[in-house]
């Protein structure tokens, strides 16, 4: 492989979010990979960084280029350029919405297990949130479709965030079912924000289909969610993109936005977003084969030494879904007693819905030697856990 993607990098002592933690503790919890960005991202970072000035910055004609260069590669779907709104975030893009498109106490519809700060975005907003649980039955999730279309149905529900793909359970929706949730959303007058930042974290062959490219009625209704900065690992950058086709929906969007202060670059937001796009497509191609890689060595790791804890098979994210209902207590319970007994840190399934509570996320982006120290202090905390019951 050209880039190095072995190398542990220490990050403790840099304020860092994942890694502000104990010195025996490892942390696999939030969605913030162990790799250094690609070097040709690096090298445009320090680029900007030694001309010395860090003014004000505008959003140059090369930003839309870089977008709608990548989404037509990568992922055969033709952006316009005026379609573009530069956002410092995908959740502040989110909460902008929730806050422009909804008045208080109507309903926002939310695909459960999903997202935490989803949550976050329309109770802190003061709107409800309304969940439609996915169909869970044999290790796999599916969309349950008449309940989904009962909650839509409902004249207070104006809002539905999409996940695509999904996270945490790690699935591309098909073209079938996006337009499905297109029609019911049209339907009932409903819009959708289709937040796709892990689209370009799908397995090796694997590609995910971007929501406003399945029919009309799906492009005219929809806020889609785009950045580089989960692909790249770029979260510190505060550099996302929001794509409305319709010109009068991306109007109120564009008002919201600005409206929040949170449509204007800092000074390497640009740079960074356009080097991901131009240059970094070879970092991510062996990015993606290497979580692959990673993905298999866990599952196999779990199936011969952890049976009694599932791994939901996924096609995209670097997130393991972990289903740990054979075990007693809940999964908040183990969480809890894993990190206290060996140092893992992972997320617990119910700040993700009521759905999640059996079950545990766990972040593989790291370096192999990372992840097989993770993955035997959750052998080491599950075998204890069962032999004590409690914390």
């Amino acid at each position: 492989m050209k880039y190095d993607f072995d190398t542990p990098i220490d990050r403790r002592n840099t304020n860092s979010l994942k890694w502000d933690i104990a010195e025996n503790e490892l942390p696999m919890w939030v969605a913030d990979m162990d790799f250094k960005a690609a070097p040709e991202i690096q090298e445009a970072i320090q680029k900007r960084a030694a001309h010395g000035v860090f003014g004000y910055s505008i959003i140059p004609d090369d930003w839309h280029k870089a977008y709608a260069g990548w989404w037509q590669r990568r992922h055969s779907f033709t952006i316009q350029n005026d379609w573009l709104v530069f956002c410092t975030g995908v959740v502040p893009a989110i909460s902008s919405v929730v806050r422009k498109l909804t008045t208080p106490a109507e309903k926002v519809l939310i695909q459960t297990p999903v997202y935490n700060i989803f949550f976050n975005s329309i109770l802190n907003n003061g709107r409800q949130v309304l969940e439609s649980s996915l169909k869970y039955s044999d290790g796999q999730y599916e969309i349950d479709f008449e309940d989904l279309e009962r909650k839509l149905s409902d004249p207070q529900t104006s809002l539905m965030i999409l996940c695509n793909p999904h996270n945490p359970v790690g699935k591309i929706w098909d073209k079938e079912t996006l337009q499905r949730i297109g029609e019911l959303c049209w339907e009932h007058h409903v819009v959708v924000i289709s937040d796709e930042i892990h689209c370009d974290l799908t397995d090796p062959g694997m590609e995910y289909i971007p929501f406003a490219s399945v029919s009309e009625k799906c492009r005219e209704n929809s806020i889609t969610c785009i950045a580089p900065t989960k692909a790249f690992n770029l979260a510190g950058m505060q550099t996302a993109a929001v794509m409305i086709p319709n010109s009068s929906l991306r109007h109120k969007v564009w008002r919201a936005l600005n409206t929040d202060e949170v449509a204007e670059p800092n000074a390497f937001a640009v740079d960074a977003a356009i080097a991901a796009f131009t240059e970094g497509e070879a970092w991510l191609d062996e990015l993606r084969k290497y979580i692959f890689e990673n993905k298999k060595w866990a599952v196999a790791f779990m199936h011969e030494r952890i049976p009694n804890v599932r791994v939901l098979p996924s096609n995209a994210t670097y997130l393991l879904w972990l289903d740990c209902s054979s075990l007693a207590g809940s999964a908040l319970e183990i969480a809890s007693y894993i990190r206290k007994k060996t140092g893992l840190y992972l997320s617990e399934g119910s700040q993700y819905g009521r759905t999640g509570e059996n079950f545990l996320r766990m972040n593989i982006a790291c370096p192999r030697s990372t992840l097989e120290d993770g993955m035997q202090r959750l052998y080491e905390g599950i075998v204890s856990y069962e032999e004590t019951g409690k914390l």
